[in-house]
């Protein structure tokens, strides 16, 4: 395994257990899923640049698209919550309550 994939999935996986065992700010929570997305680019325009399918040159592009989306909607979301509820606990939140 090279050196660059074992750094791209290491970072993924930090990410991943960030997501997993910190899930205390709504805020926290965005951050890890954006190091997971940006994990995920760097890991596909690797690909796509070491081998020479033409099909998948898009495909870094199509996905840093989605995860501009995420963030833009992600942040959005963290202030209505923020507005609304006055902090982003997550423990603070519940959806059963409007």
């Amino acid at each position: 395994m090279p050196m660059m994939l074992l750094s791209l999935t290491l970072s993924f996986i930090l990410g991943l257990l960030g997501l997993v065992f910190h899930r205390t700010h709504l805020m926290m929570i965005l951050v890890c899923m954006e190091s997971m997305m940006l994990s995920l680019y760097l890991m596909t325009s690797t690909f796509s640049s070491t081998t020479s399918i033409s099909t998948l040159a898009p495909l870094p592009i199509l996905l840093l698209t989605f995860s501009a989306c995420e963030a833009s909607s992600g942040l959005a979301l963290l202030v209505a919550t923020s507005r609304t509820h006055g902090t982003d606990h997550m423990k603070n939140l519940n959806l059963l309550k409007c």
